[in-house]
Formats: structure tokens, C-alpha cells, sequence
């Protein structure tokens, strides 16, 4: 696993594992013209897994791999599992919120349409299931993989679920730290969670060691999306996608950071200027109100939160290499989020 990377699994992977499916259906359903299974799912499928992104989740299916004891490199299947899922969720995510962007390029659903979009979304899901019922494991640990993979889709739409049904102006001050913690541990949380843990069954460990790096998935996965959050605020690069979900009145971790650490009056004003920002006015001045107020509590909170994970794990395996990697990966997650 090269930290240093920009992708995990590398788009020609990505693009060769396309092209099979599209040959594996093209044999089944002999009778239809190759060139509309290209246009229905390769096109679609191909231009959205192109895309470079921080291949987070496929490097800690490496990392729990080795630190559970795999030797030499893990099935190809379970990065590119973990790789589909994300990016289907990434697709219907994009459908929900009206994001016009991902990944430096159009969203799916601008380029090929809504039903198309939604779709190569849903066919992601259920391509990543394929593709872990695929692995050669023993029964009980295919049995194990399939069962936590089957859960963490639903979590990601319980997750889902909640963040599209509320606005944070509407929530009692008290409450908004709960919800973001809850949505960012079932939407993110999850998935990392997945990864780790599928990477640890894969290897053999045994069910305490795949749970201990369950649980760094997790944390380290909700550290993620603090990160994502603070940045989608205080970074210029990134204030596109923050302003987005201020106009959507989301809860982010901005807001659970406000919540806990101002008084009643402050917070209110804030909430104030969220509804405002939803009657029309600039998101910008709430970014900057926001990001002025959080920024240093937000990088400390996303560091705090997922380094005693990985001392604990150190603690209870012993010295091993991939701990570096896991190091350097968190590193450059924070640097990246700048």
C-alpha cells in the first residue's frame, strides 16, 4: 500500500473489472446488441469509477489485512468491493442533495440523467455484494463478510435517511452534537467500518481482532468526515460542497462543534443566519461565521478522535509496519483537508 498514492485500486482496475461485468451480462443475454449494454451500464459505470479519488476505505481493507496477519497482498475483490459501494453511495447522494459536482467533474446524474444516474448507483450496492460473495473463504467467514456487508448498506440509508429529513435549525441546541455524531457514524462510520473488518475476516483473524479493527474503521471513518466537514468550510478549494449543505440547512460537525461550545443566545443567531441563507441569502457569510468559530476545535476534535483507536489496537497486536501506514494514511487525510 503506497500512502503517498492518489488512488487505491487504480482506475485501469476499475475499468477492467467494468468491462467483465459487461461481458459476463453480454453472455448471459446473448440477444441484445452489445452497443445498448454499453450505453445502459458500461458508459455510466465507467465515467463515474474513473475518477480519482482518496481511496481511504480501499488502503484500510489493506492495512487491517495485514495487521490481522494476511500475508502478500489481499483478494483485488475487496478494495474494489468497498470502492463500487462508496461510489454508489457517492451517485444517490448526489441525487439527494442536487450536487451539480463530484469528483472535479459533472455529477452522474447531470451527465446520463436521473434514472440513469440512480440506477449505476444502485447497481454499485449490489455490485459490491457480488463481488465479496466471490472471495474463496472459508463458510463461516464468507458467511461473516456477507452478513456485515448486507448491514452496512442499511446503516448507510438509515444514516442517509436522517440527514435528509432535518434541517439543524430546526433541532434544540442540545441535540445537534447527538445527530451528527449518529449520521456521520452510520453514513461514514460505517463504511470504513466495513472496510476494516472485511479486510481482517479475509486474512483469518479471529472474530475479536476483526471487531477491535471494526472498531478503528469506524472512528477512523468519523474522523473523516470531520475533517470533510471543517474543511467544506474553511477551505476556499473546498467551499463549493460546504456551501451546499449550508443551504440544505445539513448537520455537520461545524454545527455540533457550535452547539457544544456556544451559549444559547450565539447559537440562536447563528441558526438565524442558516435560515436566511435558505430564503436566499449568501451561504459565504455563514461559512466564514461558522469556520471562524470551529476551525482549531475541529482539527483537534478529528485528531483526538481516531489516534487512541489506533494506540489501542497497537497496544493489543504489537509493533507492526502497517501501524505506520495506518500513521501516515491519517497524516495525509489532514493534510489533504487543509
Amino acid at each position: 500500500m503506497n500512502p503517498g498514492s492518489a488512488v487505491g485500486p487504480d482506475a485501469t482496475s476499475v475499468a477492467v473489472l467494468v468491462e467483465r461485468e459487461l461481458e459476463r451480462l453480454i453472455g448471459r443475454e446473448g440477444g441484445v446488441d452489445p452497443e445498448l449494454w454499453e450505453r445502459a451500464i458500461a458508459l455510466p459505470a465507467r465515467e463515474f469509477l474513473s475518477r480519482p479519488g482518496k481511496q481511504v476505505r480501499a488502503r484500510l481493507v489493506e492495512a487491517a489485512w495485514g495487521i490481522a496477519g494476511g500475508q502478500g497482498a489481499p483478494p483485488a475483490e475487496l478494495s474494489l468491493a468497498i470502492e463500487v459501494m462508496h461510489a454508489g453511495s457517492l451517485i444517490v447522494d448526489d441525487i439527494e442533495d442536487g450536487s451539480a459536482e463530484r469528483r472535479g467533474a459533472p455529477s452522474l446524474h447531470r451527465m446520463f440523467g436521473l434514472p440513469t444516474a440512480l440506477n449505476t448507483g444502485n447497481l454499485f450496492y449490489f455490485l459490491g455484494l457480488e463481488l465479496i460473495a466471490r472471495l474463496e473463504l472459508p463458510e463461516a467467514d464468507a458467511l461473516a463478510a456477507h452478513r456485515r456487508a448486507v448491514r452496512t448498506s442499511l446503516q448507510c440509508h438509515h444514516g442517509q435517511a436522517l440527514d435528509l429529513s432535518i434541517r439543524v435549525t430546526e433541532l434544540a441546541q442540545r441535540d445537534v452534537p447527538g445527530v451528527v455524531a449518529t449520521v456521520t457514524s452510520l453514513k461514514t462510520g460505517s463504511l470504513t467500518e466495513l472496510a476494516a473488518a472485511l479486510g481482517a475476516v479475509a486474512a483469518g483473524a479471529k472474530p475479536e481482532r476483526v471487531e477491535s479493527l471494526a472498531r478503528l474503521g469506524r472512528e477512523l471513518g468519523v474522523a473523516l468526515q470531520m475533517l470533510d466537514d471543517l474543511s467544506s468550510v474553511a477551505s476556499e478549494s473546498r467551499r463549493d460542497k460546504g456551501l451546499e449543505d449550508l443551504r440544505l440547512l445539513r448537520p455537520t460537525w461545524p454545527w455540533a462543534w457550535l452547539a457544544e461550545e456556544s451559549g444559547e443566545i450565539a447559537f440562536a443567531d447563528v441558526q438565524a443566519l442558516g435560515e436566511r441563507v435558505v430564503a436566499g441569502h449568501p451561504a459565504a457569510l455563514l461559512a466564514e461565521r461558522l469556520a471562524g468559530a470551529v476551525a482549531e476545535r475541529g482539527r483537534f476534535a478529528a485528531r483526538a478522535r481516531v489516534r487512541p483507536a489506533v494506540e489501542k489496537l497497537r497496544t493489543e497486536v504489537g509493533a507492526s509496519a502497517h501501524f505506520d501506514v495506518v500513521e501516515r494514511e491519517i497524516q495525509r487525510l489532514e493534510d489533504s483537508f487543509a
